[in-house]
């Protein structure tokens, strides 16, 4: 199903809001990981309007009860983009701009890949890839059985979609009928090596999670008049996992390192920091 199916009219002011928080979210990680010296910085920025979209919109979280028992879950399977999680949870309340400027420093409570209970909000140990997905879906069973209302979403990457047991995921929810599950994947369509569909290409792509048993909707993973609606939909049909394919860019904000693979393992340079901020859109 497309995302044509979804489209309601959302507010100026709500899009205008949105879009000034991931715009903050930009800033942060580029000046974060220059300090920091980190890489991935494409990856990062692949993934702020889905995280914007989640945090500012649709998960049921509260920054003062982060542990309440029927909360909305998050897992970044994609690890690697923990940065971008980190400047997201400092944004919405969750920890402070003082505790996200010591990223990566000795005994700072943020490494350069999320553990659970380090800070509030981190819900699972992550950066192996193609382990999110099961973990997401043992929580998901979990909280049926013990009839607790709250949802699962995991964000992976489409690079991770490689990985056997990503798949050994998809197949058990779509046959447990899990519509409490939520995939989202960051189809930027670049991983470390070189492109997707060069690497191992993963289409049909959309075919195969249906095939599986889950609903699945594609979205430009950088419009919020896109993403909103089809995450506010969810579940789309009952007795489904559902996956959100979003079409994203990597590098998305900073023209110059729009899907360029060097960035994956470029850094920052303190030097060109101004320039750069300069280019963000």
């Amino acid at each position: 199903m497309t995302i044509k199916n979804y489209m309601k009219k959302l507010s100026h002011k709500l899009q205008d809001d949105l879009k000034r928080q991931a715009l903050n979210i930009r800033r942060d990680i580029i000046t974060i990981s220059a300090k920091a010296g980190s890489t991935h910085i494409g990856s990062l920025l692949s993934t702020v309007d889905i995280l914007t979209a989640l945090y500012f919109d649709i998960l049921r979280i509260d920054p003062k009860k982060p542990n309440n028992s029927n909360r909305d879950r998050f897992i970044l399977s994609k690890g690697h983009g923990c940065l971008g999680l980190y400047c997201t949870l400092a944004n919405r309340g969750f920890i402070s701009k003082k505790i996200l400027n010591e990223y990566c420093k000795d005994g700072s409570t943020l490494p350069i890949h999320p553990v659970r209970g380090s800070v509030p909000g981190i819900e699972a140990t992550t950066g192996s890839l193609g382990h999110g997905l099961g973990m997401g879906l043992g929580l998901a069973l979990a909280r049926k059985r013990d009839n607790e209302s709250g949802r699962v979403f995991v964000l992976l990457s489409d690079g991770e979609c490689d990985e056997g047991s990503t798949w050994e995921a998809v197949m058990l929810a779509g046959h447990l009928k899990t519509d409490n599950l939520i995939a989202i994947v960051d189809y930027n369509k670049i991983q470390c090596y070189g492109h997707v569909k060069d690497i191992l290409d993963l289409e049909p792509f959309t075919d195969k999670w249906r095939a599986n048993g889950w609903e699945a909707i594609e979205v430009n993973g950088h419009k919020f008049e896109e993403l909103i609606p089809a995450l506010r939909s969810i579940p789309s049909q009952v007795g489904k996992p559902t996956v959100i394919i979003a079409h994203t860019a990597r590098g998305k904000g900073v023209p110059s390192m729009e899907n360029k693979l060097e960035w994956y393992y470029y850094n920052i340079k303190s030097e060109n920091l101004d320039k750069i901020l300069a280019e963000l859109i």
